[in-house]
């Protein structure tokens, strides 16, 4: 991976024989950062992401989204300028979903990182994103590039709003067009 560059999987990517604390600072020290910037940097990003009552549980003690937050905590620990995400919440119910989209939203805010998300789910792309390019089927092409308009400081709460249920309309409208063509079901008008 590039230098400055993070990456959360959609999988779970704990190591299980790691604690959390460990996990954190995994890359720290393969990278040879320096016990003491290492420790900061762990007791920070621990914190930040809600852990540090956790730091000494092995991730089978954990739930699937504080497991996926000791991933991003990972990640963060690193400070890197971009933040690969490629489906990192598809494991989580609907609702931890939102909350770990407000956690995803709080250090966007606070690293000033530019965060690349991959996803399928609609809401979760419309909550997160200041700009979401929609994707065609095969071969890949951008069909629409949707500004969202949303305030910088958000959480999951916009989600109640009217106009967040219009833009999941407009990008619904070039995704299901798109999907029934892959399908092979032809026109997709009702």
């Amino acid at each position: 991976m590039p230098d400055g560059v993070g990456v959360v999987f959609q999988e779970d990517a704990s190591f299980p024989w790691l604690t959390v604390e460990d996990n954190v600072a995994f890359g720290l020290r393969r990278s040879g950062v320096e016990a003491a910037e290492t420790k900061r940097r762990v007791d920070f990003a621990v914190g930040f992401m809600g852990l540090r009552e956790f730091r000494r549980a092995y991730p089978s003690q954990l739930s699937g989204g504080m497991r996926q937050r000791v991933c991003i905590a990972r990640t963060l620990v690193l400070q890197p300028r971009l933040i690969l995400l490629d489906e990192p919440f598809g494991a989580l119910d609907q609702q931890t979903r939102l909350l770990m989209g407000d956690e995803l939203l709080r250090l966007w805010r606070e690293t000033s990182a530019t965060v690349l998300l991959i996803t399928h789910a609609l809401d979760e792309a419309n909550l997160l994103s200041d700009r979401i390019g929609v994707m065609s089927a095969r071969p890949g092409r951008f069909l629409d590039i949707v500004e969202t308009g949303w305030p910088h400081e958000r959480d999951s709460r916009l989600a109640e709003r009217p106009d967040f249920g219009a833009v999941t309309a407009r990008l619904w409208s070039h995704l299901r067009a798109e999907s029934m063509r892959a399908m092979g079901q032809g026109d997709a008008t009702p």
